[in-house]
């Protein structure tokens, strides 16, 4: 019993230790230990004059899926998802041009339909002729635009409150938004907690050394991420996808959060309405990013849609 004791009291000081001396290790230990649970790997592939980095793991058989993470996100925004999806299926999780440890120069566009078009490259570069797509919101935006150019690489469609269409009423985001403001910005490290609570209904708290590593990687990169956010926000306010949905032949799954203050609920109507073959699922006490609030859940609905097609 004191052996067992000795060794609890270590590892507790062990991780003391590393998080108030080493806190970047601490978390890039949980986020390896993250990837490890849903048998994620990291891999990278040269596609052009770029390096893409990317998540893969899961099943190797059949069509894979290609998730998209959003605004200010990365690959690991699907670490918490993965395991409840590849047990039966094999997942593509990159990091998208402007995000993570991806290509972050200001020297170039990252428009909606550039990025789409160099998805298209990386699917090609990986040998993934045919995909079912999904991504939130950013990402899904682009996936949404991916239906539309690219109907042939694509089996299914899903849409974790996407970005490009806009609803009945107008998303605090938006409005904000039109005013020239934007609310996803990072002032200091205090802002953090206001980051959180607006994309999450019941949002997870932080410890102050991760929130900190967090404010330093959106502040090391500011004025991309600034660009990019005007870049989507304008097509989304300006050139929304509304009268194009029409386009979208893949069977699609629209998921959102009842409580979503980014983008409004009222789109899932839109979206639904607009694309053919579609279904759509609402959770309630859910904000922006369904798939890590309710992972579950969210998994639970999304694999029997891909069973399905």
């Amino acid at each position: 019993m004191m052996i067992i004791l000795y060794i609890l009291c270590t590892i507790i000081m062990a991780v003391l230790i590393a998080y108030f001396v080493f806190p970047k290790a601490l978390y890039d230990l949980m986020t390896a230990s993250l990837r490890l649970r849903g048998g994620m790997r990291q891999k990278f592939i040269k596609v052009g004059d770029n390096v893409w980095p990317y998540l893969e793991g899961g099943r190797g058989e059949g069509v894979p899926l290609v998730l998209l993470h959003g605004f200010g996100g990365d690959k690991d925004n699907w670490s918490i998802y993965a395991p409840h999806i590849t047990k039966d299926h094999r997942l593509i999780a990159p990091d998208l041009p402007g995000f993570g440890e991806n290509n972050r120069s200001l020297d170039r566009d990252y428009d909606i339909v550039s990025q789409v078009h160099r998805l298209s490259a990386f699917l090609d570069a990986i040998n993934v002729p045919k995909c079912h797509i999904g991504g939130n919101s950013m990402g899904g935006f682009i996936a949404l635009q991916f239906a539309m150019e690219y109907p042939d690489k694509v089996a299914s469609l899903t849409l974790f409150n996407n970005a490009g269409v806009m609803g009945d009423v107008k998303s605090e985001l938006a409005i904000a938004a039109e005013k020239g403001e934007n609310s996803l910005a990072l002032s200091d490290v205090s802002d953090v907690d206001r980051l959180m609570a607006f994309v999450s209904y019941k949002p997870v708290p932080m410890p102050k050394n991760f929130k900190k590593i967090f404010f330093a990687e959106a502040e090391a990169h500011r004025e991309v991420l600034d660009k990019v956010f005007w870049q989507i926000a304008g097509a989304g306010i300006n050139h929304p996808l509304n009268d194009r949905l029409g386009e979208v032949v893949a069977p699609s799954l629209i998921i959102w959060g009842r409580h979503d203050r980014l983008i409004d609920v009222s789109c899932v109507a839109v979206l639904d309405a607009g694309i053919k073959d579609s279904e759509a699922v609402i959770f309630e006490e859910t904000g922006h990013i369904p798939m890590i609030e309710r992972p579950k859940e969210t998994a639970t609905v999304h694999r029997a849609f891909l069973a399905k097609h």
